[in-house]
C-alpha cells in the first residue's frame, strides 16, 4: 500500500515537472519568435542604404524614400521590421528639414496624396469612412504610438489584397507625414 502512494506521488511530480517544462519550453520558442519581429529604431544611418536597397522586398512602394541620408541631415530615426512569416514588415524614416524644405516637400506631396489624414494612426484611418490602413509613429518618441495631430498624414498609395469579406486583411500602404511646425517629415512603408 505505501509503494502505490509513493508511486502516485512520484508520478503527480513527473507529470508537473513535465506541464512545467511544456509551459516553459513553449514560452521561451515564443519569445525567440516574436523578438525576431519587433521594430527596430536605428540612429545609426549607414544601415539605411543596406535596408533600402537590399532588404526592402517592393522597390516601388519606396520610391518616395531618400536615396541616401546624408551625414549633415539631423535628428534621423530609422525603424524597420521585416515580418517574419504573416507578420507585417514596415520601413519608416524620420528626419528634420528646413522649414523652407518642409513646405516644398508638403506641396509636391499633398498633389500626389490619394488620402490625407490629420494626426492618428492605421487603426482610426482604416475605420474611417472609405478609410484605408496608413501607419503607426514608429519613430516617435514612444514609438509605435498614434501620430500627434500636428503631422499631415499622406497617402501616395494603398492596395487591399485581402479576400472577400476581409477586406484589407493583407494589403500595404505608403507616403508620408510632415509636421510643419517641428520641420519633420516621416517617410513610410508598411505590408501585411
Amino acid at each position: 500500500m505505501q509503494r502505490s502512494h509513493l508511486a502516485k506521488a512520484t508520478m503527480i511530480v513527473f507529470l508537473s515537472l513535465g506541464s512545467l517544462g511544456i509551459v516553459g519550453g513553449s514560452f521561451l520558442i515564443r519569445k525567440a519568435f516574436s523578438s525576431t519581429t519587433d521594430a527596430k529604431i536605428i540612429t545609426n544611418t549607414s544601415r539605411y542604404s543596406e535596408i533600402r536597397n537590399q532588404l526592402w522586398a517592393s522597390p516601388a512602394e519606396i520610391q518616395h524614400f531618400p536615396r541616401e541620408i546624408s551625414a549633415n541631415t539631423k535628428d534621423v530615426r530609422i525603424a524597420y521590421s521585416p515580418g517574419v512569416a504573416q507578420a507585417s514588415s514596415f520601413l519608416q524614416v524620420r528626419e528634420k528639414q528646413s522649414p523652407a524644405q518642409i513646405q516644398t516637400l508638403l506641396t509636391k506631396y499633398r498633389k500626389l496624396a490619394k488620402r490625407q489624414y490629420q494626426g492618428g494612426d492605421t487603426n482610426v484611418h482604416a475605420n474611417l469612412p472609405n478609410g484605408i490602413p496608413t501607419t503607426f509613429f514608429y519613430t516617435g518618441d514612444t514609438g509605435g504610438e498614434s501620430f500627434p495631430p500636428s503631422y499631415e498624414i499622406l497617402v501616395l498609395n494603398a492596395k487591399d489584397r485581402g479576400t472577400p469579406g476581409f477586406k484589407w486583411n493583407h494589403g500595404d500602404s505608403y507616403g508620408v507625414a510632415i509636421d510643419s511646425t517641428a520641420a519633420e517629415i516621416v517617410y513610410w512603408a508598411e505590408k501585411w
